[in-house]
């Protein structure tokens, strides 16, 4: 490799990395994984939809690949784990992103226990269960980084269901847990948590409708959260730039849970 190759090999923030990005086929996830490749790791595409992660793969070519995992299963998270391993050597970052949701309007009289378990199921248990099995390859190699995807809806009421808020408060906690867990073995664990954004079926709302919306009730104004803003806190995360950052909940939603407007509208500061 000449020595121009090497700078720019250098200069790439993952460069030498392997990491996994569950629901890395659509939305977050598929953002992140271009990020990264982009960026110089080896990725695998983990996710259900299998006609995209492989389009995705062939499109990015060798460092990239793609295996069919569903979270909630535990086998199937064992066996994504241990191809990793095999295929690329180790594995230094696990970015645990898959997740669903539900319909957003369910009060809690009519919140289903199918769908709190469904929810749970994939957004919390998916991720501890992709936790559990980095860190039992990541621990004897005393490093590692592990990433999970929140929300907003973690650290302001009324944004989202009940199912998906409880699945994703549990995520932060989580993440607390297992910083405080794995610190000792060099062990990075943070989380994301952006607020609503266009992505993925939107409950079958047209995308400038969501828009429209979101920029209707954002604090920062001028700008629309999009996939790809998540994915660059996710690779500020998972680069040794944050070497020291762990058991942080990222909130990407423009200041918005940590402004309640209600006085300054009173006062007639803003409209």
């Amino acid at each position: 490799m000449s020595d121009v190759s090497n700078v720019a090999a250098s200069n790439k923030r993952l460069h030498g990395k392997v990491a996994i990005v569950t629901g890395g086929a659509s939305g977050i996830g598929e953002s992140t994984v271009h990020l990264f490749a982009e960026n110089g790791a080896k990725v695998v595409i983990a996710d259900i939809q299998d006609e995209l992660g492989r389009k995705i793969s062939d499109k990015l070519g060798e460092n990239v690949c793609y295996m069919h995992c569903d979270v909630s299963n535990e086998d199937d998270v064992i066996r994504l784990i241990d191809t990793a391993v095999s295929k690329y050597g180790h594995l230094d970052i696990m970015y645990n992103n898959a997740g669903i949701v539900d319909s957003p309007f369910a009060n809690i009289l009519h919140t289903n226990k199918s769908d709190l378990e469904r929810v749970l199921g994939v957004n919390l248990v998916g991720s501890l269960l992709g936790a559990k099995h980095a860190a039992r390859v990541m621990v004897p190699r005393r490093q590692g980084c592990i990433l999970f995807t929140a929300s907003a809806c973690a650290s302001i009421a009324g944004v989202a269901s009940h199912p998906y808020t409880v699945s994703k408060y549990g995520i932060v906690g989580l993440t607390k847990n297992l910083a405080a867990e794995l610190g000792q073995y060099g062990i990075r664990v943070n989380c994301v948590s952006p607020t609503g954004m266009v992505s993925g079926s939107n409950f079958g709302v047209p995308a400038e409708v969501v828009e429209a919306s979101s920029h209707a009730t954002a604090n920062l104004k001028g700008k629309i959260l999009k996939v790809k803003d998540v994915a660059m806190a996710a690779l500020y995360l998972a680069s040794d730039e944050a070497s020291y950052v762990s058991g942080l909940n990222l909130v990407v939603d423009g200041g918005y849970s940590v402004v309640n407007p209600t006085m300054m509208k009173a006062a007639g500061l803003i409209p």
